[in-house]
């Protein structure tokens, strides 16, 4: 199954730069099965996506923002609510920070949609329920390209605005090595996230997707207060 996906403005955190946002730059399979899922979501199905193909040159762009520091949560929105002597100023909690984002992106993902163990129905169902949001532009709800505020179009294969009229897009010329990429984000009971990685490598603008990350044993990622900025 293909499914184009497009926007004036992405990025593809890194995880370990968390305070200053850089992106990776090409679309991460993390973003795609979230894009993909904000267009069509089953529970007895998942994403397993096997390769992005670039449409558009990469191109950088620095943007400088205001942003609050803190991440508000569940029981201090709770105490807002029941006590109005409770106040929330984002004078004192501005921060500005920079990010650094693709811009004019567009990206044709091709994934295999795998029923799991609880699924009542063949992935040819899935597949097709996917292909026919895709072609009339339903979603559950709107997709982005790595933050929220970049939202996403997208299609079916060669729905891209900037195809070509008489041939479809084809990836660009780039042949590069970029490192180790993150694969996928698992959540525990708790919350909390593991990430997992792969070597990720972009051949003739096409990034080829592992259905296996790589093993604990086999790539070492910091730990400790590098998620904190600290």
């Amino acid at each position: 199954m293909t499914v184009e996906l497009w926007g004036p403005l992405a990025c593809f955190t890194r995880p370990e730069l968390k305070v200053e946002r850089v992106s990776y730059p090409v679309m991460t399979p993390s973003a795609a099965v979230g894009a993909l899922s904000a267009i069509f979501w089953k529970p007895e199905m998942t994403y397993v996506i096997q390769s992005i193909e670039v449409l558009t040159p990469i191109d950088w762009i620095n943007i400088r923002r205001n942003e609050v520091k803190s991440v508000i949560t569940a029981p201090r929105i709770k105490a807002l609510r029941t006590d109005h002597r409770e106040r929330y100023d984002v004078e004192h909690d501005r921060d500005q920070r920079n990010t650094v984002a693709l811009r004019d992106v567009a990206y044709r993902v091709n994934t295999q949609i795998v029923p799991t163990r609880n699924a009542k129905a063949p992935a040819a169902k899935y597949r097709e329920q996917l292909r026919r949001r895709t072609e009339r532009g339903g979603c559950f709800s709107q997709p982005f390209l790595g933050c929220r505020e970049f939202s996403a179009g997208f299609g079916p294969r060669g729905s891209w605005p900037g195809s070509p009229t008489d041939a479809k897009a084809s990836p660009i010329e780039r042949t590069e090595e970029l490192g180790v990429m993150l694969h996928s984000i698992r959540y525990g009971d708790r919350g909390q996230e593991t990430y997992h990685w792969f070597r990720a490598r972009l051949d003739n603008g096409v990034l080829h997707v592992p259905r296996r990350p790589l093993g604990d044993d086999e790539v070492h990622m910091p730990t400790g207060s590098w998620r904190t900025g600290a």
